[in-house]
């Protein structure tokens, strides 16, 4: 029995450009011209999947612009406004050992370097200076928390990753 391929959301359609098909992309990966990489996309726009190809990519001014294969005008382009691209998590490349998606510390349990459990990773949001580790509290905490947020800032803050049985360790006081 086949199971479904996790999924990861790479980047969103956005407005036509000009009247040959040509439409807008904005893409969350890293680089952002990174997401040309990955073929084919999945594209989903209310609740619907579809498949398409990249025939044509260019930057244009800070942003980026392609023509999907088999689209032709502005009108069958602007089918596509909104839509997220998405990805097989297959795809994307292996990291280092000390460097992590942030889908794979979603729902990783937070524990300080005094065993305190501080609850379960919910998010992590990108700041100018380092990404933060939103935690939400269990419900039986001592020091009435229902979230935390602790910079994922390995070798300070952050001790440890465990992918395997998904604890993070860090250094932070549990009643902060």
């Amino acid at each position: 029995m086949n199971t479904p391929a996790e999924t990861v959301v790479v980047g969103q359609l956005g407005a036509v450009y000009g009247v040959k098909g040509w439409i807008k992309v904005q893409s969350y990966t890293d680089d952002p011209e990174a997401i040309f990489e990955y073929s084919p996309w999945q594209i989903i726009k209310q609740g619907k999947t579809q498949a398409v190809q990249v025939e044509e990519w260019r930057r244009h001014n800070k942003g980026l612009i392609a023509k999907l294969a088999g689209v032709e005008d502005r009108d069958q382009a602007h089918v596509f406004t909104g839509a997220e691209i998405i990805i097989d998590a297959e795809q994307l490349p292996e990291l280092p050992e000390d460097e992590f998606y942030w889908r794979d510390l979603i729902g990783m349990t937070v524990v300080n370097t005094d065993g305190y459990n501080m609850g379960v990773v919910d998010q992590i949001m990108a700041t100018a200076s380092n990404d933060v580790m939103v935690v939400k509290a269990n419900s039986n905490d001592a020091f009435g928390r229902s979230e935390r947020l602790i910079p994922f800032i390995q070798s300070q803050y952050v001790q440890a990753v465990d992918k395997e049985n998904k604890r993070i360790v860090v250094d932070w006081p549990s009643d902060f």
